[in-house]
């Protein structure tokens, strides 16, 4: 038992951890967009923070669910609603047989996060739930959800929700800075090129998918051509063709490529550029790889003081209540907690 798609929404996948060991393959690893949200929804319900959870791009499914389940939505403000009463972000709730969740319009970043109590029921290819659609590979037959698909969910063990403070929970703004590691091909570039970049703004354009962010700005000159011997691409590899715009390669990305890549995006800043839509603005700062790690640290640190903090509570009872006051209707969530 789990829940039947009512309707799609734009894109709703099923995203987890990162399909790793097989890139030799020609595999790409895949994997949630942005790994802060997921990570975050996951520990809400009290998952392993790579278990799978839904993806949703922008515009959010209606999903109608026959048995009792704990979810937590996180990412993109999608305005969630349970019985059509808006709940709030970063929290779990115990959602009962017959509850529909549903989502009204997009407030601030692109992807929104869906976790489930145990994770979904959907069997792992390559060591990961993860889909890549353009493989039809893993998730819901490799592919996004439809309306009438039937998806599994895992057995409600725990009635206990939880919150994460909002001096924790970090807002998407259509203008961010991304900090980058210069190279490994910033010597195939003319002098001073690579400043050009630093000083520039860049715009995501209307080509930006799960594969790849397609720039709009300054182009980027070569020295001798656009050409390499094709080798690996990282997740943030910010490539430049010989047309000089740069595309920021993401989580599913080609395993390799034959094009110059004159940066790359440091993991923690991934996040903030996979909540990026068509329109938002972005300007690059250089880093060292010290700095990177550095602050990597100090991300993994700021998670550690997250479930630190996190509050705790068991659900008695939970309800959805239909209020007609002076003939205007209101829907309330009520939660009885201990």
């Amino acid at each position: 038992m789990g829940f039947k798609v009512e309707n799609k929404g734009l894109l709703t996948l099923i995203q987890g951890g990162k399909r790793v060991g097989y890139q030799q393959y020609g595999v790409p690893v895949s994997g949630a967009m942005d790994e802060f949200s997921h990570r975050l929804g996951n520990i809400l319900v009290g998952n392993k923070e790579d278990e799978a959870s839904l993806e949703i791009l922008m515009i959010g499914p209606v999903l109608v669910f026959d048995k009792d389940t704990k979810i937590a939505v996180t990412g993109a403000n999608l305005n969630p609603k349970i019985n059509n009463t808006d709940i709030r972000m970063y929290k779990s709730y115990i959602v009962n047989k017959g509850d529909v969740l549903s989502f009204g319009s997009c407030e601030s970043g692109c992807r929104a996060y869906v976790a489930f109590e145990g994770g979904i029921d959907v069997k792992p290819v390559m060591g990961s739930k993860s889909t890549y659609t353009k493989a039809s590979m893993g998730g819901y037959e490799g592919r996004g959800l439809k309306e009438n698909d039937y998806v599994k969910l895992f057995d409600l063990k725990d009635k206990s929700i939880s919150t994460i403070d909002d001096k924790y929970i970090k807002c998407f703004d259509s203008e961010v800075v991304l900090r980058v590691i210069k190279g490994p091909q910033d010597d195939m570039f003319l002098e001073g090129e690579f400043d050009k970049f630093l000083s520039s703004e860049y715009v995501v354009s209307n080509e930006c998918d799960r594969m790849g962010y397609r720039l709009e700005g300054e182009c980027i000159k070569h020295n001798n051509g656009a050409d390499i011997v094709s080798d690996g691409i990282a997740f943030g590899a910010v490539q430049i063709p010989g047309h000089g715009k740069p595309i920021v390669m993401m989580s599913d990305r080609q395993t390799v490529g034959g094009y110059t890549k004159l940066c790359n995006v440091i993991s923690v800043d991934l996040c903030k550029l996979s909540q990026l839509k068509p329109g938002d603005k972005i300007r690059f700062e250089e880093v060292d790889i010290y700095k990177a790690h550095e602050i990597l640290r100090e991300f993994e640190d700021y998670i550690v003081k997250i479930k630190e903090s996190i509050k705790v509570q068991e659900v008695l009872r939970n309800r959805s209540i239909v209020l007609s006051i002076d003939g205007v209707i209101f829907n309330t969530f009520v939660e009885e907690v201990k």
